[in-house]
């Protein structure tokens, strides 16, 4: 690991004030993902500047029904906050469905935002990796490549975006606030993370002096799960997940959310798998017709190629389960 300079600033503006006058300063939340890129050789900053000491670790109803949850505060915090288990459940068991408990215990919601890629080639240093030194390639394509992405794809990186947290968010339609010397913007989430096109080490459009001070969410969907399948029952990365939001009116689906994690590069909103189901019939062949629209454009390979008819098979089963009452929350 290569000697870096450490502050700990006192409030905001401190902070992205130091960012802002060292271009090789990172922002540190709880580190889970950070300080292993910095032990590995791959994020290399002179600076770390702690933000773990701000005022940013509450989570706040508004007033028009939704919530704001600052961006220090812990997943764990986050996920057993009885407001978010109350009116939105799918976000509460994305959480939980991620890592191990004392992961969540230091991981905060910006730094969840942030992560990088769990590619095993990502992180092998002898391999090519267009993430890790642009231009190199990406062995992923022709190699192991049965955990990569199907959906948002290019021929210079398949790696899947590996938060269960943010494919909850998306459906949810969720807003970032970010905080720079020049301001304040509000970022909506699905537009947050930026497909690998030419560019697939620019994974954000987050400028890189600007701090995430918070999210929003509107007013809670009616009904809302995530279903997360995975080779083994904990600590695995998903292979497929779903967040899905429901509104039922007289017989139909009045409003649809929905995203998909594990299978794309990005946390994927099924923009038409929710334009097919929206106004349309409560029925398995609704739902089935709507999953294969929305996997209908997948870039499979030969150790993938598996993900898109387990991607098709989770969305029928989670609107199933919150349509016909068995998991309506």
């Amino acid at each position: 690991m290569r000697p870096f300079a450490y502050v700990k600033p006192s409030d905001v503006d401190g902070a992205v004030q130091a960012v802002a006058a060292d271009s090789g300063a990172k922002f540190l939340g709880g580190g889970t993902n950070l300080v292993d890129l910095m032990r590995e050789g791959i994020e290399r900053p002179y600076t770390v500047v702690d933000v773990t000491g701000l005022p940013l670790d509450e989570v706040t109803a508004l007033p028009g029904g939704g919530l704001r949850i600052g961006a220090l505060v812990r997943n764990s915090t986050l996920a057993a906050d009885h407001l978010v288990r109350a009116r939105y459940p799918v976000l509460s068991q994305a959480i939980l469905a991620g890592a191990s408990a004392q992961l969540r215990n230091m991981a905060t919601v910006g730094g969840n935002l942030l992560q990088r890629t769990r590619c095993p080639y990502f992180y092998d240093q002898a391999s090519a990796c267009n993430k890790r030194e642009p231009g190199a390639g990406c062995d992923a394509l022709g190699g192991l490549n049965r955990s990569h992405a199907i959906l948002g794809v290019s021929e210079s990186c398949i790696a899947t975006h590996p938060s269960d947290m943010c494919v909850a968010l998306v459906a949810l339609e969720a807003v970032v606030e970010a905080r720079s010397v020049r301001g304040t913007r509000r970022i909506p989430l699905a537009d947050f993370h930026r497909p690998p096109g030419d560019t697939p080490h620019v994974e954000t459009v987050l400028a890189a002096d600007e701090l995430i001070t918070a999210v929003e969410l509107p007013e809670a969907p009616a009904h809302s799960r995530y279903r997360k399948v995975r080779d083994r029952a904990s600590y695995a990365f998903a292979l497929v997940s779903v967040a899905a939001a429901v509104e039922v009116r007289d017989g139909s689906i009045s409003d649809v959310r929905l995203a998909l994690g594990g299978v794309a590069t990005t946390p994927w909103r099924a923009r038409e798998a929710e334009r097919i189901l929206r106004g349309g019939p409560i029925t398995e062949e609704a739902f089935r017709r709507a999953a294969e629209a929305e996997l209908a454009p997948a870039t499979v390979r030969p150790g993938n190629a598996f993900k898109a008819g387990l991607a098709r098979a989770t969305i029928v089963a989670t609107l199933r389960e919150l349509t016909t009452g068995g998991g309506a929350e």
